[in-house]
């Protein structure tokens, strides 16, 4: 017949009663620990999400700055959107993921489905290239490297840096990111539609996020 924890050495039971504190102790540390490590990370991702009015500044000075940061790209795709223009910075992009390829077996289907849905006749995102860097591409496809929409690449950056560009920096698309909050109507601010301003800004917010 049992007779219960009175039958147990004082020892026994003192060592029991320090288990139970110690394993209490670690609970509440670990919980401790994991709601800190939660607030951290949230904290993180508040910060690395912060747009600095540095950054924004940094864009108007190339065009390079502004696609090589991940929320100007998102702010000028969005821009060239509204312009009916997005097939230009979407063929960048695509000659900057083709040129991390780093299997030789998939560069030509890669090529291939870049080539399609942009250069070709009946591409269907055709982007405005010349005729003889059109053939010069065309030609690349017979052996497709790493390299072989450099030239047409650099030619849409160009086209965009000359056009788009500079009208993206005139646009509510930047001038509403740049502006400091809280900002007076200045006369760039009073030039802008303000129903229009605010949708441009959710249409950044959601690309961005």
């Amino acid at each position: 017949m049992c007779k219960g924890l009175a039958a147990l050495p004082a020892t026994c039971l003192k060592s029991a009663k320090d288990m139970k504190h110690r394993l209490g102790f670690l609970l509440q540390k670990s919980d401790s620990c994991d709601y800190s490590s939660s607030q951290g990370k949230k904290e993180k991702l508040s910060s690395s999400q912060r747009l600095s009015q540095e950054e924004v500044r940094k864009w108007a000075d190339s065009l390079e700055n502004l696609i090589h940061h991940d929320r100007g790209l998102a702010a000028f795709r969005a821009f060239l959107k509204s312009e009916y223009s997005e097939e230009n910075i979407e063929f960048w992009v695509s000659c900057e993921e083709y040129k991390k390829t780093k299997s030789p077996a998939k560069l030509s289907p890669k090529a291939r489905k870049i080539y399609d849905e942009f250069i070709s006749v009946q591409a269907t995102k055709e982007v405005n290239l010349d005729s003889c860097t059109r053939e010069k591409t065309s030609h690349n496809m017979l052996e497709p490297t790493l390299s072989c929409f450099d030239e047409a690449q650099r030619k849409i950056f160009t086209l965009m840096e000359k056009d788009s560009y500079r009208r993206f920096l005139k646009s509510p698309y930047y001038l509403d990111l740049v502006s400091p909050p809280g900002a007076g109507c200045g006369p760039e601010n009073c030039k802008r539609n303000h129903t229009h301003s605010l949708d441009c800004n959710s249409n950044i917010i959601s690309q961005c996020a």
